[in-house]
Parts: structure tokens; sequence; C-alpha cells
């Protein structure tokens, strides 16, 4: 049995921007979102061991929630397509622990199964580049592939398709969760619904027809974007005007101003809004009001370099 292991932090991600547009003949959604990793995450250790071809996954699971059906998780399903793609048959132990809250819209199961590719190509010596991670990446979802650099891009087609930025890297960042989490195929569905004609949607949805985005922008507009002021920053979410609680989203966002934050919004499909400050102190003032509710908070800022895994003999 060897005691060759790798260890890995998977860092999560905010969406400072979510704009979905059409859906495409796939049935998946043309999106254009601004990714943003951050340098908070689970923690994963891979170890070989075992009989050839075996698998062990051991998951300790944040607080309150319960463990990913095996069948689900993106480590289990990234190890058995790494072993696939590469013919790697050496027994694999793996030890995940949580820290990144489910239905929150952070990606911690993406990022998850992308540290998950990251480590294993080390572990077994198999020598893949980032390109070619991040195509196999694609095959378990669509926001893998960021993972597997999760510094910050711009993400579009059904988010496969990444063109790499830079975020301003003096900014903290705090993330607030609700006591509720969001289902992302819900969201699309409401969504959906949403944009049907006039008289074929549920009362229930009409305060969509209140959310007008402001006028499109693309890559090419990001350096001028994001050289201004965070508070003039044109993002917004389309999914936030559909939601079962956009009103508690929107309160959420509002605290957050009143807290001092010069910029904030809900990341992915919900549930969990963020919100950008200047300075470490204000922020902090932030988290502990916040904490005091009850509530998921974490206080972190924009990750330079995501999480890159290291081997321990």
């Amino acid at each position: 049995m060897s005691s060759l292991s790798c260890s890995i932090t998977a860092c999560c991600k905010i969406n400072l921007h979510l704009n979905v547009k059409n859906k495409r003949p796939d049935g998946f959604h043309e999106i254009e979102s601004l990714f943003s990793g951050l340098d908070f995450g689970d923690s994963l250790r891979f170890e070989l061991a075992g009989p050839q071809g075996a698998w062990e996954l051991f998951e300790t699971p944040l607080s309150g929630e319960a463990p990913v059906q095996p069948e689900k998780n993106l480590v289990s399903r990234a190890a058995a397509l790494f072993r696939e793609k590469t013919g790697f048959r050496g027994g694999i132990r793996c030890f995940l622990t949580k820290r990144v809250p489910a239905g929150a819209g952070l990606g911690g199961g993406s990022s998850d199964g992308a540290a998950a590719l990251k480590a294993l190509n080390l572990l077994a010596g198999t020598g893949l580049g980032e390109k070619e991670l991040e195509k196999m990446a694609a095959v378990l979802g669509s926001d893998v592939p960021f993972f597997v650099s999760g510094r910050a891009a711009w993400v579009t087609g059904r988010g496969e398709i990444m063109q790499k930025t830079e975020i301003p890297g003096n900014l903290e960042v705090l993330l607030v969760k609700p006591p509720f989490s969001s289902g992302t195929a819900e969201a699309y569905r409401r969504l959906d619904e949403s944009r049907l004609p006039s008289g074929t949607r549920g009362d229930r949805l009409s305060a969509a027809k209140a959310f007008l985005p402001p006028e499109s922008f693309g890559f090419s507009d990001l350096d001028r974007i994001l050289k201004n002021p965070p508070e003039g920053w044109p993002f917004f979410n389309s999914f936030l005007p559909v939601l079962p609680h956009a009103g508690s989203y929107r309160d959420l966002c509002q605290t957050l101003k009143e807290q001092g934050a010069v910029f904030s919004g809900l990341s992915g499909s919900g549930s969990c809004c963020f919100g950008l400050f200047r300075d470490k102190k204000t922020a902090h003032k932030a988290e502990l009001f916040l904490k005091n509710q009850g509530i998921f908070v974490f206080l972190t800022f924009f990750v330079a370099k995501n999480g890159e895994p290291v081997l321990k003999y």
C-alpha cells in the first residue's frame, strides 16, 4: 500500500453578472456571466490505496447537511471519468471535507469535480494539460471547466466557453446564505415560464415583467467596466426576479449595502448573496452584524490563483 497522497482546495465562485438568454435546441440556455473565484472552498485529499480499481469516498458534510448521494457526487463521477479517459487503474481513497453550502449558487460541487481531475492527474502522473482537463471537465457539467483554473472569466455558451479576465484584487467579499437553498432546474423552469407570452403564465411570476436588464455588454467592455467604481457596475442576475424568495434576496442585498458594501448581488440561481467591500474593517462589521441573525456568513476575497494539488510522500 502506497503512502503517496495529494491534497487540494476546491475554491468556489460567485457570479458577478449572470445574463440567461434563450434556450438552445439541446435544452441548455445561452448565458453571459462573469465568474470570479474566491479564496474559500472544500478540501479534498486523495490517496493511492487498496487493490487495483478500488474507489472509496469518505465525505464530511457541512453541519446540517447530508452527504451527496454517490451517484450524484461529482468527485466520484470525476474519478470514474478520469479512469475511463486515461486508463489509470490504481486504487484510490478520497477524503472530502465540505465547507461550501449546497444549493447556494457557489459551484461547490462543480469545483469538487474539477479539483478531483487535477489531483488525480498529479497523483497518477498522467501529465494532462489544462486544456485537456477542461475538455474532460465539460463532460461532468457546464460550470466544471471554469474551476480547472478558477480565477476569473467571462463565460458564454452553456458555460463551457471561457475568456480569462482580471477582477480588482482589493475588494473583500462577504458571502451570506439565507436558511434555504435554491434548485438550478427549478430556477430555469421559472425563468422560462416568466418569458412565455402574456396570458399563458401564472400571476405568481408577473413581477418578472418589471425586470428590464440594462443595455447589453460583452467581454470587450469588461476592462472599461471593471476600471470604474463598483457602485457603477452594470451587472445583474436574470434569475433574481423570478425566484420564490426574490423579496428576501433583494432585502439581503440592500442590507449588505446598508452595512457598507459597494456592490451586492445574487450568485448563480441562489441562494447565496454577496457583498463587496473596500476595506476589511467595514466588511468584518457587516459579517458580525449578519452572523447575529443566525445565517451562513463567510468573509473572504477574490482568489489570485485557484487551489493547486500538492503531493505528499
